[in-house]
């Protein structure tokens, strides 16, 4: 009794209340996928479509639906046209056994044809429409034929026109039964595809002709079911063609039911304008549709009987799964399914993209770490003591193997022996092949072939200094390849985050400013938001014809500012070239300086090539870069070197990556690309438009001078020109410079050109001290002249004097205030 009460408290287990509707998701899974194989996979729903399309007439007595689907099928799933014969013969028994037996001989005749015909045909799509226009008309001539004994003209012309309508029904049906197969890849229909299946559909409804339940017609409910469907699923366009097309059908059928399109058509376009009504709405605009045309037609007698049958579709309608109208407005473009699909596959595509970016950029970073581990130095002092061992091998192999005092060295007095030649090797390679009288004197007495053996370790010495030389360069070219590889990852895994990030959802403010814009009085057609992100603003706008007027740098980009809080400027402007046409303009934010650059520039003897070159560069990170190059002597060779150097440095910036990996990278270009000595120098300044920070990266150049107000700053590094040694290190020097600033940067016949000077620093910071203009050119020119006076006009070398000014960006046009904000 105990057991049993303890048996009846114990808890029998933990209740899962989510446990049933996943039992009843897996049981309509299962029923769906068994539908799926029962009648496609396996071919039934062929069967019921041939038995439908058997019955169907057009004119109450053409049936030229049953060739041309026999023949699709016999392309197209040729092991399923069995069934679909089958089919075929039973829906035309429903007829007549006339209509029956007809069936089975064309298509037996089709099939003879065909097949006898297979090996003259190359291509079996393109020909298959004719043989089943031509099937038909032999067949339907040699019925009336047999039947009657003789052809009219009437029944020519009926027999022309069956097999006309066949040819056009083959091609409908080529079209149309690949959209019924389950493994179809392609996701969106084309106009043609759907007019096609629409066609069939109608077709094979018109195989229900004459079924009644209740007095009611089963082809007007199943008609206004396909309206309601596509109605809900595509829109009003989509539903009033299928209300055309269906009602065509059955109007070709039944002459009676010529009404009937008007009732379809009209339904399905306004179906498809309330379809923001979801479900409801679309079965009001057929409740609505049947209600005008039924008083329209007849007086509304068969009002009551067109109600009942608008009931029936409509009850089918919201019994219709969603998952049903979902899968198939996924196929239709223009939908939200349709576009939400194609956005998916985009994100899929564009994430697979990024992810295969980010492995290259894991690759060039492993590539990157495994150059450097190379370049190590904590195993290079073993590795020289080695190489020691190595030489003294070599030595040892060439003197003492033949030697008689050999276990008296190496094996009684190893480490003095070791010692002494250590000592020689060093003192030969620092004292210019000689060695200390002293060292001379103890060797001597240790070695029976002191002379030789000197003579030899020096030879081998000569290959010992080689081989480190080469190995040291092996070092600094592994280290050079790291950094690039390095600087290649970085670029890289920037570009895979610039993939996945998506252009952000920003309807709300879009809506704000076309708002304000339009209450102000400026026609505006879209805005399109890109990026709201402080000093990244990225807009786009499309308005009407402007005639050129500037009214969006006037007026738009002014009311963005405030709008925004922050200046906004226009960064690109394409006018329309008609007046209907519309102009593009992008905006972007104002960076808070902007730079300007004046140069000054004379080549050597007042020639025409210079051998500098100099170039500013606006990189799209908000940065400004200033370059001088300067090659080496003058004319036509130095200028094509250093405007080499320029282009290279420039679209390596460009590209994204580092200052210093991008000078290191020219330089390795250029020292292993000849072994001519052509050096060129390089002075490289990087300003930051949003902060004024600048880097000066400076290769062999001359200093560069600020000047702030009545103070004067020098700006300079040590480093030797680029392409003289293959690894170098690159000096940075950081200054943080303020509005109004004066850049000075020059070559150095401008810096050492002045005659007679022993401080050059002094002379130039003097001269640059007395200017009294600020403007960029003048400052340049006057740089320029006052050193080429001081040769007394004569220009010994090649001359550049790039001059920027820093300022604060001040927009041309004051923010207009509007009242309303885009936050």
């Amino acid at each position: 009794m105990e057991k049993l009460e303890r048996t009846i408290t114990e808890p029998i287990g933990e209740v899962d209340l989510n446990r049933p509707k996943v039992e009843i998701g897996k049981l309509f899974g299962k029923i769906q996928a068994g539908l799926e194989t029962f009648f496609i996979k396996k071919g039934y729903l062929f069967l019921i479509i041939g038995f439908l399309l058997g019955r169907a007439l057009i004119l109450s007595q053409l049936t030229p639906f049953t060739l041309p689907f026999f023949a699709a099928i016999y392309l197209v799933r040729r092991e399923k046209a069995p069934l679909a014969l089958i089919g075929l013969i039973g829906g035309a028994a429903t007829l007549s056994f006339t209509h029956a037996a007809t069936t089975f001989i064309i298509c037996f005749l089709f099939l003879f044809v065909f097949r006898i015909s297979k090996k003259w045909v190359r291509n079996e799509l393109k020909v298959l429409p004719f043989f089943v226009a031509g099937t038909l008309l032999v067949g339907t001539v040699a019925k009336t034929f047999i039947l009657k004994g003789h052809v009219s003209l009437y029944e020519l012309m009926m027999a022309g026109v069956e097999a006309s309508l066949g040819f056009i029904l083959c091609l409908i049906f080529l079209q149309s039964l690949p959209l019924l197969s389950l493994n179809r890849r392609r996701q969106s229909l084309k106009t043609e595809e759907i007019v096609c299946l629409i066609i069939m559909l109608a077709s094979v409804m018109t195989g229900t002709i004459g079924w009644n339940v209740y007095d009611l017609s089963v082809e007007h409910i199943m008609s206004r079911y396909l309206v309601l469907i596509f109605a809900f699923v595509a829109g009003a366009t989509v539903g009033s063609t299928v209300g055309v097309v269906t009602g065509l059908i059955f109007s070709l059928a039944n002459i009676s039911s010529l009404y009937h399109m008007s009732l379809l058509a009209f339904s399905g376009l306004l179906g498809g304008l309330l379809k923001e009504g979801r479900k409801i709405g679309v079965a009001l605009g057929l409740l609505i549709a049947t209600l005008l045309m039924g008083m329209y037609v007849d007086g509304g007698a068969n009002l009551i009987i067109s109600l009942y049958e608008t009931g029936a579709a409509i009850l089918l309608f919201l019994l219709t799964p969603q998952n049903l109208t979902m899968k198939l407005s996924k196929h239709i473009p223009g939908t939200p399914e349709y576009a939400a699909e194609q956005q998916q596959y985009m994100r899929k595509m564009r994430d697979v993209t990024a992810q295969r970016v980010s492995q290259f950029s894991n690759v060039f970073q492993a590539l990157s770490k495994s150059f450097s581990a190379h370049n190590e130095p904590s195993g290079w002092e073993e590795n020289s003591d080695r190489e020691f061992d190595y030489f003294l091998s070599n030595v040892t192999e060439k003197t003492c193997q033949t030697c008689f005092k050999k276990d008296h060295c190496w094996a009684r007095n190893f480490d003095t022996t070791y010692d002494y030649m250590k000592e020689i090797m060093n003192d030969l390679d620092y004292e210019d092949g000689q060695i200390s009288p002293r060292l001379a004197r103890e060797w001597d007495k240790h070695c029976t072939r002191a002379k030789k053996t000197t003579e030899v370790i020096q030879q081998e010495l000569t290959f010992y200094k080689a081989n480190q030389k080469l190995k040291k360069q092996v070092q600094e070219s592994r280290k050079l390849v790291a950094d690039q590889l390095l600087g290649v990852s970085a670029v890289m895994g920037d570009f895979a985050k610039e993939i996945q990030r998506e252009r952000e959802n920003h309807h709300k403010q879009e809506e704000l400013i076309l708002e304000a814009m339009q209450e102000f009085g400026i026609q505006v057609e879209q805005v399109e938001i890109y990026s709201l992100e402080q000093g990244n603003v990225d807009i786009e706008m499309t308005i009407p014809y402007c005639n050129g007027l500037g009214e969006c740098e006037k007026l738009i980009a002014p009311m963005l500012s405030d709008i925004l809080g922050e200046t906004i400027l226009v960064n690109s402007e394409e006018c329309a070239a008609f007046a209907s046409d519309f102009c593009h303009v992008t905006f972007h934010s104002a960076k808070a300086f902007v730079v300007d650059t004046a140069v000054a520039h004379a080549a050597k003897d007042g020639g025409l090539v210079s051998g500098d070159s100099y170039s500013t560069i606006q990189l799209g990170s908000g940065k400004y870069a200033i370059a001088i190059s300067d090659g080496m002597g003058n004319g036509e060779r130095a200028h094509s070197e250093s405007q080499e150097t320029l282009q290279l440095l420039q679209k390596i910036l460009q590209s994204g990556i580092e200052e210093q990996v991008a000078i290191k990278s020219v330089n390795s270009v250029l020292s292993l690309r000849t072994t001519d000595e052509i050096f060129s120098t390089l002075d490289l300044a990087m300003i930051d438009l949003q902060n004024a920070d600048a880097k000066f990266l400076k290769i062999g150049s001359t200093p560069s001078f600020i000047k702030r107000g009545a103070q004067v700053m020098k700006v300079q590094a040590s480093n030797l020109p680029i392409g003289i040694i293959e690894e170098f290190d690159v000096d940075v020097v950081s200054k943080q410079l303020k509005a109004e600033d004066l850049l000075i940067m020059m070559s150095d016949g401008v810096f050492e050109g002045p005659k007679h000077v022993e401080n050059f620093d002094l002379w130039m910071k003097r001269k640059i001290t007395e200017l009294k203009t600020d403007d960029p050119q003048e400052v340049a020119d006057l740089i320029m002249e006052e050193v080429i006076r001081s040769r007394s006009g004569h220009i010994e070398d090649d001359m550049t004097v790039v001059v920027s000014k820093v300022k604060h960006n001040i927009p041309k046009w004051s923010s207009i205030p509007l009242q309303k904000k885009a936050n």
